[in-house]
């Protein structure tokens, strides 16, 4: 092969080679600015959701709306002159010709969701319908006895009594202020907003009532029935590893397996911070990212904050099955009554709320509280 032959392969190569390193740096220049712009889509994605996760915000999600949800957001904004007849037959008046209209029932279950953050009694407490004033509730007071008898022996005659519980309907009101500009702002779910507010503030009521009520006003609390038990911590001061295994066994064993620790956050921290003989801690976080659970011997603590701090004869931790030891009724979950007239002169309109509901005890054997105090 002559010189010239060998020089033009090398100048061959040097063109493919040199082909090679430009497509290279093109293909990466082109990766590079696909990356940007992928990282710059999700950033703009990551915003949107976040602003639409926020409280009277609403998503698109392509979901038509009700006919009642359309009256009824048709009502917020513009008062009840401005339905039609057939969306006014759409929505549901409350029992009470003065007490406005019933939230639809896509309204209602995330206004249930919500409330449920600010009244944690609820997600273990058995929760009913009410249809009257007052609900009277059977309960076994006395049951039939069985005895040994022979193949011909007389059977022994035993009688099943039976007594009521009475739960008393109580309600439950508040009012919020909205500018009349932004009901006229359709960008804006008022409707969501004013769900959050008032899950907001019954919840926060509701919750202290169920813990502590004891106002003829208000249910009847848990922490103020008499018949609820209790057991000693062991120490006038503190909570005792001990104390807490003798609050678990005071309840009846089928009651235990659904049972959990109630108690605020000031006395989960003191308990976070017992352990046991060997140095492990006496309660475990388990769970995925985000969303760990607590347990305590075994059993789900969740957090009541209207309980009390621990202190001398206080009761800083109950433990039990809710589901059959406190009851709540619903009778009117949330009535919206809208006044233009009163705010009229600032410029906002009214929005009245009440919410009608019963709480008590049901089965005092099922829940028992620690009482700090060596018996």
């Amino acid at each position: 092969m002559n010189t010239n032959t060998l020089r033009k392969s090398d100048d061959e190569a040097t063109n493919v080679y040199a082909a090679l390193a430009s497509l290279t740096e093109t293909v990466n220049t082109k990766t590079a600015e696909v990356k940007a712009a992928n990282d710059n889509f999700k950033s703009r994605l990551d915003d949107l959701e976040l602003r639409f996760n926020r409280p009277g915000v609403a998503a698109n999600d392509n979901t038509p709306l009700t006919l009642e949800a359309k009256a009824f957001d048709q009502f917020i904004r513009h008062g009840q002159a401005a339905l039609a007849p057939h969306e006014a037959k759409a929505l549901r008046t409350s029992d009470n010709a003065a007490g406005g209209y019933l939230v639809p029932d896509t309204f209602q279950a995330e206004f249930d969701r919500n409330i449920v953050l600010f009244s944690p009694i609820r997600s273990v407490a058995r929760v009913l319908p009410a249809s009257g004033p007052a609900i009277l509730w059977p309960k076994r007071t006395g049951g039939m006895t069985a005895s040994w008898v022979g193949e011909t022996s007389a059977r022994p005659a035993t009688n099943v009594t039976f007594g009521q519980s009475r739960y008393e309907v109580r309600e439950l009101a508040a009012y919020v202020d909205v500018s009349n500009q932004l009901l006229e702002d359709t960008a804006f779910d008022v409707a969501a907003m004013l769900n959050y507010e008032f899950a907001e503030e019954f919840g926060y009521e509701e919750g202290k009532a169920f813990v502590n009520g004891n106002s003829v006003l208000s249910p009847s609390g848990f922490m103020q029935d008499s018949s609820v038990a209790y057991t000693a911590s062991g120490s006038s001061s503190a909570i005792t590893a001990d104390g807490l295994i003798d609050l678990y066994h005071s309840i009846k064993t089928p009651y235990r397996a659904n049972a959990v620790f109630g108690m605020n956050s000031n006395t989960l921290s003191a308990i976070r911070k017992l352990k046991d003989t060997t140095g492990n801690y006496l309660l475990a976080m388990a769970g995925i990212a985000n969303a760990p659970v607590t347990t305590l011997l075994g059993r789900p603590v969740i957090e009541f904050p209207d309980m009390p701090d621990i202190g001398t004869s206080t009761y800083p931790v109950v433990f039990g099955d809710f589901s059959n030891a406190y009851r709540i009724f619903d009778r009117v979950s949330l009535a919206i009554m809208r006044d233009p007239f009163t705010q009229a002169t600032t410029g906002v309109t009214r929005f009245h709320a009440r919410r009608r509901v019963a709480g008590g005890i049901g089965k005092a054997e099922a829940i028992n509280k620690l009482k700090i105090a060596t018996s």
